[in-house]
């Protein structure tokens, strides 16, 4: 019973860390999309960089890229609350219920897991250079959120002994 517990608190409070962010990235809006139109421009970055052809100027994309970010946070959260709640109400019924149960929060950390990994440090991050810029870094931070969904990750999907 404490693993499943544990479970769903980890779950509960990495809902509560994206939902923040997205909250936070809303209400924040034009001050964070500088963030996200300076990745994307590649203007923060040296200019003899080889990869600064891959460099996306226009507007529009900026907003798009933002709003699909803003988008993944809010439904990682959601689907992270959403896990923990069902976890929480199967925390006493059998093991198969109880990894039924878990499904949703599987989703979740795994979208959050994409989210970090894939779009901050694998496009953010190497595509567009981000490593190499000294403001415009987010590098340590994508880590952080991804190191601790990955932990999320791990817990929720471990196998319990009958």
């Amino acid at each position: 019973m404490p693993v499943r517990t544990a479970k769903c608190l980890v779950t509960l409070s990495i809902g509560l860390l994206v939902g923040i962010v997205a909250f936070n990235n809303v209400t924040d809006y034009a001050i964070n999309l500088q963030f996200v139109r300076h990745v994307l421009a590649m203007d923060s970055i040296p200019s003899a960089a080889s990869i600064v052809g891959r460099a996306i100027e226009a507007p529009w994309m900026h907003h798009a890229a933002y709003v699909l970010v803003i988008a993944a946070e809010a439904a990682t959260a959601l689907l992270c609350f959403a896990g923990a709640w069902r976890m929480w109400r199967a925390r006493r019924a059998t093991v198969d219920a109880f990894h039924h149960a878990s499904a949703l929060a599987i989703h979740g950390l795994t979208l959050g897991a994409v989210l970090f990994v894939a779009g901050f440090l694998a496009i953010a991050g190497e595509w567009f250079g981000m490593w190499m810029a000294q403001e415009w870094n987010a590098q340590a931070s994508a880590f952080r959120f991804a190191a601790v969904i990955l932990f999320g990750l791990v817990l929720v999907a471990q196998p319990e002994r009958s």
